[in-house]
């Protein structure tokens, strides 16, 4: 019971600060944000539980974006904006609908514009085990995982993937949704 402690204790630390308010740490080559993974990282700190819960967040303000999208095929923006001051920043989508993820799921992929129809059409047949993202592209900075109503997913990725002067794209890889769920994704200053 005693090995079982902290390891609850850093699950339920992770849990808790999962309100859409911080980011989580996890490095970019990680393309999902995993409670199981935070909490065995927490577990492994030397820190107490107690005073991982004052630390500072890791996300400054403005370093993280909500986006929602439901069972029509739209997000509820077209433009993420990156803050060049931000050394990481997290992408957080929420599908309002209750369609399963089946039949109506959405994701968020972010490439350099060029990239768009190569990395969609590799997506595809990546399918939907990888969230419809060929595994290991590195023409993807960074990709939620597939989620359906009632579910979210998050991905945080380094500011420093992105390169001034270079048009980016955020979009969905689910199949036929990419032609109308995309938006620009701007390093802004």
């Amino acid at each position: 019971m005693k090995l079982y402690l902290p390891l609850i204790a850093a699950a339920a630390l992770a849990l808790a600060a999962c309100g859409g308010e911080t980011a989580p740490s996890a490095p970019a080559s990680e393309a999902h944000h995993d409670h199981a993974a935070s909490a065995a990282s927490a577990a492994s700190q030397a820190a107490p539980a107690s005073e991982a819960a004052s630390a500072p967040t890791a996300a400054a303000e403005g370093c993280s974006k909500l986006v929602e999208t439901g069972d029509s095929m739209q997000y509820n923006t077209a433009e993420i904006s990156v803050p060049k001051g931000c050394t990481d920043f997290t992408v957080t989508l929420k599908h309002t609908g209750s369609m399963p993820k089946t039949a109506m799921g959405h994701n968020i992929v972010i490439t350099a514009e060029g990239d768009v129809n190569g990395v969609n059409n590799d997506g595809v047949g990546a399918g939907p085990d990888n969230d419809y993202v060929k595994p290991g592209d590195e023409r993807v900075i960074a990709h939620t995982k597939i989620i359906g109503g009632g579910e979210e997913s998050s991905v945080t990725f380094p500011v420093a993937k992105l390169a001034a002067g270079t048009n980016y794209k955020f979009f969905c890889s689910f199949p036929g949704h990419a032609g109308v769920m995309n938006g620009v994704v701007k390093l802004a200053d």
